[in-house]
C-alpha cells in the first residue's frame, strides 16, 4: 500500500468513534472546530494525571537530580505556599527562570491551584521583563538571582511578591526563598476544591518578537489540553506509519531521555519538551545554555535517546564532530527540528545520515499552541522540504493579499482555524482583531498545500522582497547560501532601493577555518537561483548571527545595522 493511502487509513482509524483520538464536533460562536473526545480538560487534570511517586529520574540539570518522588513533593510544597501566598484559581504568577527544574515546579504548582502560570522570556533585558511584568500583573514573581539582579531596583515600587530560587541566598529580607518556601509548608494544609471550566485561562504566553514586539497570547484551558493530546496523536500515527523504526527503537530498550536546550518560555519548550516528557514518563535533561560540543558530551553522558531544536541548533549538532558517530546514532530514538523552511542542507544530512530515526519537523505558533502541521519518521521522508501533514484539529486555507482562497499549490498567507488558537493578545484588541478574522488565525506566514496535504512554508510575510515587481522568498536565497560549503549562517532581508523597490542584502557567518568572499558567493548562488535573487551586497562577518531564544533569526535587528551601509 503507498505510503500515503497508509497515513489516511491509519488516521481515520485513530481519530474512529471509540478510538483513542476521537473526534467530536464543538461550536463556537459562527464556527465548528474538531476537538479530541478525550483529552484531558484542564492543565490541573494533566498535572494530577502525570503524578508519579518513585525514584525514576524525570529531570536533569548540571548535579541536581530530581527523580519524579522529589519533582511532585516539591511541586505539592509550593502549591501549598502560593496558596498562603493567596494565590487561587485564575491567579497570574509570573516564571523568570532559565530551564532548570525549579522553573517546571513551579509551573506544575501554579498550574496544579488552577492559577494562571505567565513564563517570562529570562534572556530579556530589564526594560523587556518590566514591560511583561507590567502587563500582566501577576501576584507572584518566581525568579532566580540572574534575574532578580536585573529587577530588585524596581521591585519595592510593585505590589507583587518575589519567590527567588537560588541555593537559598540571602538576598533581602523583601523577598522570599523557594527552599525556605518548600520546607515550611504545610503538608496537611487542604487545597480548595477547583471548578475549571474549558474556557477559563489557562497560559498566557509571550511570542517570540522575531519581527516585532512579543505580545502575549491568552490560551483557554481546552486549547491546551487539546495541543497536548495533539501531540500524542503525532507519535501515534508516526509510529503506526514506521513500524521498522519502532521496530529498532524498541530493540534498543532505552529508557527514553531528553535533552531540552530551547526555552521553556516558548511552546517547543513547554508544550512538546517539558509537559510531553512529563506526561508520558520520560526523563529530561537541561542544558544551561546552547553549545553544540557540550551537547554531544551530555548526550553521550546521559545516554539521549531524543533531541529537538531549532533547525540551527540540530544543523550546529550535526556538524559537530562526534554527533554523527556509532556511539550516539545507535543510542538515539529520534531527532526533531521545528520551525519552517528548513535549509536544504540540513534536511539532506538527516536524510543521509539518521535514515533509521524517528525524524520529524513541524509548523505552529505560540497563538495556536503550537498546533498546525508535523510529519515524523517514514511520513517524514515522505515530503522532508515540508512543514508536515496538517493535524485532525485544523483546518488551513491559503489566502491571497486581499482575503481570497487559493487553489492547491499556490502561494499565499496561511490561515488556521483550530480549537487550540489563543482567545486573544492580553490588553490588546486591535492586535486580537487583525490575528483573528471570522474565525481564521492570520499566521503571517507565507506559503502553500500540495496535493497530498502537506503544508509548505516558503516565508514570512514580512521577509518576502519585493525587487523590480518580483516576489522573492528570503528563505529560498538562505538556503542556497547555506549550501556553500563555507557558510555557517546566512539572513537575507530586503533593503529599500529607489532603482528596484528593495535589494537582497545577505550576512552570513562563516565555519571555523573556512574563507571565502562576496563575489564567489554571488556566483554560488546566480548558479541555483534566477539572476534577479542574487544579492546585491553580501557582509561577511566573523560572529554569530543574532537569534532570539526561540532560535529564530533577528532580521529586523541586521537589516537595521545593514542599511545605513548600502
Amino acid at each position: 500500500m503507498d505510503i500515503m493511502d497508509h497515513a489516511q487509513e491509519v488516521k481515520a482509524q485513530l481519530t474512529a468513534v471509540g478510538a483513542p483520538f476521537e473526534l467530536v464536533q464543538l461550536d463556537q460562536g459562527e464556527i465548528s472546530v474538531p476537538v479530541y473526545l478525550n483529552a484531558p480538560k484542564d492543565l490541573s487534570e494533566v498535572i494530577e494525571a502525570s503524578r508519579r511517586d518513585d525514584e525514576s529520574t524525570f529531570l536533569v540539570y548540571q548535579d541536581d537530580v530530581y527523580s519524579y518522588r522529589r519533582f511532585y513533593s516539591e511541586v505539592d510544597a509550593l502549591a501549598i505556599w502560593f496558596h498562603e501566598q493567596g494565590v487561587v484559581q485564575g491567579t497570574r504568577v509570573a516564571i523568570a527562570l532559565r530551564n532548570r527544574p525549579e522553573w517546571a515546579v513551579s509551573f506544575a504548582a501554579i498550574a496544579k491551584l488552577g492559577a494562571v502560570p505567565v513564563p517570562l522570556n529570562s534572556l530579556g533585558q530589564p526594560k523587556e521583563l518590566w514591560s511583561a511584568i507590567d502587563e500582566v500583573m501577576p501576584k507572584i514573581l518566581v525568579c532566580d538571582k540572574a534575574r532578580w539582579n536585573k529587577l530588585d531596583t524596581q521591585v519595592s515600587n510593585n505590589i507583587f511578591k518575589v519567590l527567588v530560587v537560588d541555593d537559598n541566598d540571602k538576598i533581602t529580607a523583601e523577598v522570599s526563598h523557594y527552599e525556605d518556601a518548600i520546607v515550611e509548608a504545610n503538608t496537611k494544609t487542604s487545597l480548595p476544591r477547583l471548578n475549571i471550566l474549558p474556557e477559563d485561562t489557562a497560559l498566557i504566553l509571550f511570542t517570540s518578537g522575531a519581527s516585532s514586539n512579543a505580545k502575549a497570547v491568552i490560551s483557554t484551558q481546552r486549547a491546551v489540553c487539546q495541543a497536548l493530546y495533539n501531540i500524542d496523536y503525532i507519535s501515534a500515527i508516526s509510529a503506526m506509519t514506521s513500524p521498522k523504526i519502532v521496530a529498532r527503537i524498541m530493540a534498543n530498550a532505552k529508557p527514553p531521555m531528553l535533552l531540552t536546550a530551547v526555552p521553556l518560555f516558548h511552546v517547543s519548550g513547554l508544550h512538546a519538551q517539558l509537559l510531553t516528557a512529563l506526561r508520558s514518563g520520560r526523563g529530561m535533561v537541561m542544558m544551561h545554555r546552547w553549545d553544540p560540543t557540550e551537547a554531544v558530551k551530555m548526550i553521550k553522558q546521559h545516554n539521549i535517546t531524543q533531541f529537538n531544536g531549532a533547525p540551527s541548533m540540530v544543523m550546529q549538532l550535526l556538524r559537530e564532530p562526534g554527533f554523527l558517530s556509532t556511539s550516539i546514532l545507535d543510542n538515539m530514538a529520534g531527532l526533531g527540528f521545528g520551525g519552517s523552511g528548513l535549509p536544504e542542507v540540513l534536511v539532506e544530512l538527516v536524510l543521509k545520515e539518521m535514515p533509521n530515526h524517528m525524524v520529524g519537523s513541524g509548523f505552529g505558533m505560540t497563538e495556536s499552541n503550537g498546533v498546525g502541521s508535523s510529519s515524523s519518521g517514514e511520513l517524514f521522508r515522505v515530503s522532508p522540504k515540508s512543514s508536515g501533514m496538517l493535524s485532525p484539529l485544523v483546518k488551513i486555507k491559503v489566502c491571497d493579499p486581499i482575503g481570497d482562497e487559493l487553489s492547491e499549490g499556490e502561494i499565499g498567507e496561511i490561515c488556521i482555524q483550530s480549537v487550540t488558537v489563543m482567545r486573544e493578545y492580553l490588553n490588546n484588541h486591535a492586535g486580537t482583531q487583525e490575528a483573528i478574522r471570522n474565525g481564521w488565525l492570520h499566521t503571517g506566514d507565507i506559503g502553500y498545500l500540495d496535493h497530498n496535504g502537506f503544508l509548505f512554508i516558503v516565508d514570512r510575510l514580512k521577509n518576502v522582497i519585493i525587487r523590480n515587481g518580483e516576489n522573492i522568498a528570503s528563505v529560498e536565497v538562505e538556503s542556497s547560501l547555506m549550501l556553500h560549503n563555507a557558510v555557517k549562517e546566512a539572513a537575507v532581508f530586503g533593503v529599500a532601493d529607489e532603482m528596484v523597490g528593495e535589494s537582497v542584502v545577505a550576512v552570513i557567518s562563516l565555519k571555523n577555518g573556512h574563507s571565502t568572499d562576496e563575489e564567489a558567493l554571488k556566483l554560488h548562488v546566480a548558479g541555483q537561483l534566477a539572476s534577479y535573487k542574487v544579492p546585491s551586497t553580501i557582509h561577511i562577518i566573523d560572529d554569530d548571527l543574532p537569534r532570539n531564544p526561540a532560535g529564530k533569526l533577528q532580521h529586523n535587528q541586521l537589516k537595521a545595522a545593514y542599511s545605513a551601509n548600502q
